[in-house]
Parts: structure tokens; sequence; C-alpha cells
């Protein structure tokens, strides 16, 4: 007879409590004992009590040939009787009792755990090696990317499915895309968001895993930074004469390219232009006070705008300690070139330090032309 025919399942087990034998001698409490089930029938057991006691089981994270085995299970068993029940449950029990450790099981489990730990060349080859493609579930990943990523999606696809990406979106996110699109396309996805209340859910599931998986296909690149931010570092605290040589033969080379970095380089002489006086007072204090003198009187000695930085610092801090660094700078006198350049570098160093910090905001290009347009 088919075990789903049984009713009960399976005969009661042994006792669970303590007896006595012939003898009246009182014997160990006997633990329930599972009747001969399958570890499916188990599996379902125990899901469908504690989805009955109201625990949350992450079930869409199994494989879907295993949700598909552990709901056909679940809809062709009837009822299990209490001992039936109690046994599977203190077998259960006590295997998760005996584990020690968990592992994925597979490869693609194993790169998730392992991932930020193994460099990403490792991964990559691996990766291909085994063909196992790292998208899990394909939303997380889209709503992991920057807005910039996201934006050519929108300008490259149907209206349709713009929609439904939109939809998937954090709203923040989703308002601020459509805030960057031209307004008649605007208009024709917000539209289009209406309509999706009758996409089919492996419709979404199709999208998703195909605009996910054109984040996956990206190479791995062997720098963090793009060649604009890491040169622009490199000039930040090199010598003036050598960045003024570097930024004249890009001009010549590539002049689109040396005006991105401009933009990136940060160093003494833009303090007025980028640094809210306001936040002078702040910066002044992240570097010693011998090392503030030794850049400011190295300022004052080169002159041009280097001299006309340290004059807008010393004009946007109190009073008193402008008195008291002006006469250590007039003590101090001239300062070689090299410590000089080294403590304005300091300096500069604790204020990007600042920005990055969010202590400090720093005025940029559009900051400037709304301030004059105003």
């Amino acid at each position: 007879m088919p075990m789903t025919d049984l009713t009960p399942l399976a005969p009661p087990g042994p006792a669970t409590g303590a007896g006595s034998d012939s003898l009246g001698r009182t014997s160990r409490p006997v633990k329930p004992t599972a009747p001969l089930l399958t570890r499916r029938q188990k599996a379902a057991i125990i899901v469908r009590f504690l989805i009955q006691e109201g625990a949350d089981i992450p079930i869409a994270a199994l494989p879907d040939d295993l949700q598909s085995a552990l709901t056909q299970q679940i809809g062709a068993m009837r009822y299990v009787d209490r001992d039936t029940l109690a046994a599977v449950i203190t077998e259960f029990a006590d295997e998760l009792d005996r584990m020690g450790l968990i592992f994925p099981g597979d490869l693609a489990g194993a790169l998730t755990a392992l991932d930020g730990r193994i460099s990403p060349q490792t991964a990559a080859r691996l990766r291909k090696e085994a063909g196992v493609r790292q998208i899990g579930d394909p939303w997380a990943l889209i709503r992991a990317q920057e807005i910039g990523a996201l934006l050519p999606i929108l300008t490259r696809e149907s209206t349709e499915v713009s929609a439904v990406l939109l939809s998937k979106l954090p709203v923040a996110t989703a308002a601020e895309l459509l805030h960057r699109l031209p307004g008649a396309q605007a208009r024709r996805i917000t539209y289009a968001i209406t309509l999706t209340g009758n996409v089919r859910p492996d419709t979404v599931d199709r999208i998703g895993l195909s605009l996910a998986a054109e984040f996956q296909t990206r190479p791995t690149l062997a720098f963090d930074e793009d060649p604009v931010a890491r040169l622009g570092a490199i000039l930040n605290i090199s010598p003036a004469d050598t960045r003024d040589e570097v930024l004249t033969g890009l001009d010549e080379d590539d002049a689109v390219f040396s005006q991105k970095l401009r933009k990136a380089i940060f160093t003494f002489a833009h303090i007025p232009a980028r640094v809210a006086p306001v936040d002078i007072p702040r910066t002044v204090r992240e570097i010693e006070q011998p090392r503030l003198v030794m850049a400011l009187a190295h300022a004052r000695t080169a002159g041009g705008d280097l001299a006309d930085t340290a004059e807008f610092i010393l004009a946007n801090i109190p009073k008193r300690m402008a008195e008291t660094l002006q006469e250590e700078i007039d003590e101090t006198g001239r300062v070689k070139p090299k410590e000089g350049e080294a403590a304005m570098n300091e300096l500069v160093g604790a204020i990007r330090a600042l920005g990055v910090a969010g202590d400090i905001t720093f005025i940029t290009a559009e900051d400037e032309d709304n301030a004059v347009n105003g």
C-alpha cells in the first residue's frame, strides 16, 4: 500500500516515557524512533511543521528542482500522527546537534562564500572553467549597481523592459533614473509601469537574468579606480614642476583626458576654489601646527597662487590663531622647497580625507555656476 494511503503514516513508535519491566524495575526513557520514511518525506514533515509554527523558511533559496520535489511531496501527503511527528522532529534535532560545519555543496556556493576573500581574477577563472554563473537572484545584483550603470539600460531597452526594471528597483533609485531621462521617454516609461500588473513572474525573472548577465560578462579589471583617479592621486603629491610638465604634455597628446585629469587634481593652490571659507578652521586643525607653519611659510615664499592660498587660509581662521601663525611664519623664514611641498601635501591630504569622510563638502564647478547665476 502506498505511503500516502496509510492512516496514519506508520504505526506508533516505541513508548517515549520511562516504563518498568516484569520485575518492576524502571527503565530509561526511550527516544521516539521515526518510522521508515524517506528523507524527502521527513523533509516535507519538517517544512510543514515549521510553516505551521510561523517560521519564515527561505525555500526560494533552494535550487528549482528541490523546490519542485518538496512541493510535490507535501502535496502527496495527507496527515501524520503525533508519535511520527515527534520522532521525525527528534531525529531532525539530533542531526542538527551533531552538525559541525555546513559547506555550500557546489562551486557557485563556494564562490559566494569566499566573495571578497579570493582575488577577482581567481574567482573569474574558476567560474569560466566550471561554467558557473555568478547571478543567484538577478534583481539583487541589478539593485546593487550604480545609477550610471543602470541609465544606459533605460536608454537602450524597450519601454516595457524599462518599466519592469524601474518597478524592481528601490523607489529612490527609480526616481533618480527618471529624473535623468528625457521628459518624453520618462513619460512613456511611467505609463508603461501602470501596465506591469499583468506581467508574469517568469517574464520578470527572464528580464532580470538577461540584464544581470550583462554585468556578469564584464571583464574583471586589474585596477579598482579609473586612470583619471589613479593618475590624479599620483600628481596630487608630485612636485609642482613634475605635475605641470605632465599636464602640459597631456594637453598636446590627449586634450580630453588632460581636461578630466585637471578636474581630478586637488593641490594646495586649489584650496580657495574648492574649500568653503567656513571649513578652513576645521582643515587647519588636522595637521600639527609646526607643519602648518612650514606649509604657509613656503607658500608665501613661492608667491603666485600658492601665496594667495596662504593668505586665504590666514583670512578665514580665528584672528588670534592667525596672528600666532603669522608670528611663527615670520620666525621660520625661508623653507627648503622639498620640505615646504611635503608640508603642503600633508595639509592637502588631510583636507581630502575630510572630504571622503563627509566632514566637509568640496565646492564644484556646478556650485560656482549656480552661485553666479543666482
